[in-house]
């Protein structure tokens, strides 16, 4: 008889301990651990918190940067069936306390030192009320369901509880296996927090179910980027409190892959530990892999492991592209993945476009997410269950794979004509002469908008001319850009997440910032 698909985190978590524990999970600059390590890294904390009265939906915030401490905390939390709630380690202090406050988290899990942020000054700093409140007895009106902050080293903070190795380890093994066995696929697993440059973040809700099955292709997915190599080990510059972290740390549960993790992307140091550990390849926004190449020892690397970081595209996600649209990466509202999702895509209308046409991206079924937090589903779904994505994206005959036009949002309308940013920078991006190539929208009286290239030289200086007369070999002629500016690397502005900021980069080409 089959086995049953774990549809859980901790049975998931079971079943890779059983099949592969002893293979490496996760490695960083100083530490390592295998999947028998988390494990029982993990239990010991879950014991603890269960001891504490934390349980079945109750909200925990995390507050780590990518290592091992971040991934025995998270999958703890989602042993025992209560809420995991990453939070940005690049949050200010006023992001802190709008977060707490609107997640409603109970207990909030952090280090004492996140690079070079002290954290108790941090929570203090976001949180100004905690001067003279008792550990374990937190009562804040500006995060009124805050109980507890647990700081995992030494403090002297009254009102934080100070948690090492050494922790009393709480109820009995019996107990935590009861618990886990209550955790279904139903249960709220997981909150992560969009990222954007305006507006409050919102928080999309996974249950067990959906995390599972839509993390359950992704070690296969890296495997056929970065060849079949065994094992397989893979640079993750995504941060684990946003999706495509999540996704990773998620997916190597399936299938054993090494994830080589950074608490800060210094291109240095990540690339030390993809020479050392012969990582296969690495998952990062294209902004960071720019970064890895243009740093002094690239040249000098024995990253013969890695060729598609060498020698392959900026994004993967180019990687086999039959038009220069990337492959859909998918969204927070899916948990990183499509595998379990029904989709259509469709016109202005709501009418399905025929495959090789461009239209709006809809989404819903068990891969989707469950909904916003403190949101009814009337506003985010419609009355058939649809989820309306905004992407704009189209399908090739016989092909699977979703190609991504942009969003609406993001579309250029030109002279009447809509362009795609994505696919001028993917045709601009070919010449050898440019290391990175960003489209953005400028106003114009007469066209409405104006399409502007922001380049990144590959070396040395660049002709303008020369590159406007090759794209327009290629594009059609509302396609081409009719301004021009020149950048580095560092220039290009980026979201916390590590995504393009094209509104800042906008802004920059409208005051001169760049040549």
């Amino acid at each position: 008889m089959t086995q049953a698909q774990p549809l859980t985190i901790p049975a998931l978590l079971a079943q890779s301990v059983r099949l592969f524990g002893q293979e490496t999970y996760v490695v960083t600059p100083t530490e390592r651990v295998t999947y028998e390590e988390a494990e029982r890294r993990s239990a010991h904390i879950a014991r603890r918190l269960l001891q504490d009265g934390v349980g079945k939906g109750s909200r925990v915030g995390l507050f780590f940067t990518n290592g091992i401490e971040w991934v025995t905390w998270w999958l703890a939390v989602s042993r025992i069936g209560a809420l995991a709630v990453p939070m940005s380690t690049l949050y200010t202090p006023a992001e802190i306390a709008k977060v707490l406050r609107l997640a409603d988290i109970g207990l909030l899990v952090a280090p004492g030192q996140v690079l070079n942020i002290d954290v108790a000054e941090r929570f203090e700093a976001a949180l100004p009320q905690l001067s003279g409140q008792r550990a374990g007895r937190l009562a804040l009106p500006a995060a009124p369901y805050l109980r507890g902050i647990v700081l995992t080293g030494e403090t002297d903070r009254e009102w934080a509880s100070r948690w090492d190795a050494d922790t009393a380890a709480g109820v009995s093994d019996e107990v935590l296996t009861a618990v886990q066995d209550e955790v279904s696929p139903a249960d709220l697993a997981i909150m992560i927090h969009t990222s954007g440059s305006t507006a409050d973040p919102k928080g999309v809700l996974h249950t067990h179910g959906t995390v599972v099955r839509q993390t359950s292709t992704w070690a296969s997915a890296i495997r056929a980027l970065t060849g079949p190599a065994s094992p397989t080990k893979i640079l993750c510059a995504m941060p684990f409190f946003w999706i495509g972290g999540l996704l990773a740390v998620t997916g190597a549960l399936h299938e054993p892959v090494t994830l080589l993790v950074l608490p800060r992307l210094d291109a240095g140091t990540a690339l030390d530990l993809v020479e050392r550990e012969r990582a296969s390849g690495i998952v990062g926004w294209p902004a960071f892999t720019q970064r890895l190449r243009e740093h002094p020892t690239f040249s000098s690397r024995d990253l013969s492991s890695a060729p598609m970081l060498r020698d392959g595209p900026l994004d993967l996600a180019m990687i086999d592209v039959p038009d220069g649209f990337p492959v859909h990466r998918t969204m927070s509202e899916t948990a990183g993945g499509f595998v379990h999702t029904e989709m259509t895509i469709v016109d202005e209308g709501g009418a399905s476009v025929p495959e090789g046409s461009t239209g709006e991206l809809w989404v819903r079924g068990i891969g989707a997410m469950a909904g916003y937090n403190k949101r009814e589903r009337w506003e985010t779904f419609d009355a058939d269950g649809w989820y309306r994505t905004g992407d704009r994206v189209y399908r090739r005959e016989g092909d699977p794979r979703l190609f991504y036009v942009g969003r609406t949002s993001e579309l250029i309308k030109s002279a009447g004509a809509n362009v795609s940013p994505l696919e001028v920078e993917a045709v601009i991006e070919e010449f050898d002469d440019v290391a990175q190539c960003v489209v953005v929208g400028i106003d114009d009286a007469e066209r409405g908008e104006e399409v502007c290239a922001v380049v990144v030289p590959a070396k040395g200086a660049i002709d303008v001319s020369s590159l406007a007369a090759r794209a327009r070999n290629q594009l059609s002629a509302y396609k081409v850009p009719t301004r021009w500016a020149i950048a580095t690397s560092e220039q290009i502005p980026t979201l916390p997440s590590g995504k393009l900021n094209r509104k800042a980069l906008r802004a920059m080409v409208i005051d001169g910032s760049l040549g």
